[in-house]
């Protein structure tokens, strides 16, 4: 049996909790802002499909009034109370993911505690 590691044209997928979804305000809106936001394009280059928004079940963080939104495998998530926050927590996942895969120098290190500390600026519990 031969394995192959088989780069997507696709980035990650963007997970969102069905149940937090749910029990937000307008959960319509809001996953309707998601898909928006991502088949948008921005950041995206050429030839590369947008990434899929899957609905997953409960992440275990359960907060109130805000959808939780994932994107890497590195155990961060993003907390979306409204539309407008939509695109920034996005951006931040792609920019997370992007700064992930490159080298750990300690340089990218201080950009993924920027990126951190903007995730709990877009929407503090």
């Amino acid at each position: 049996m031969s394995l192959r590691i088989v780069q997507s044209r696709r980035p990650g997928p963007v997970f969102v909790c069905r149940k937090c979804l749910k029990r937000s305000n307008d959960p319509k809106a809001i996953k309707t802002a998601i898909k928006r936001a991502v088949k948008s394009g921005r950041g995206r280059s050429s030839g590369e499909k947008p990434a899929r928004v899957v609905l997953t079940s409960c992440f275990g963080l359960c907060p109130k009034r805000a959808v939780v939104i994932t994107g890497g495998t590195r155990g961060e998530y993003l907390l979306v109370s409204a539309t407008e926050d939509v695109p920034g927590a996005l951006a931040l996942l792609r920019e997370d993911q992007n700064t992930s895969s490159r080298s750990s120098s300690s340089s990218s290190r201080a950009k993924q505690a920027t990126v951190r500390s903007a995730m709990l600026r877009i929407n503090p519990i």
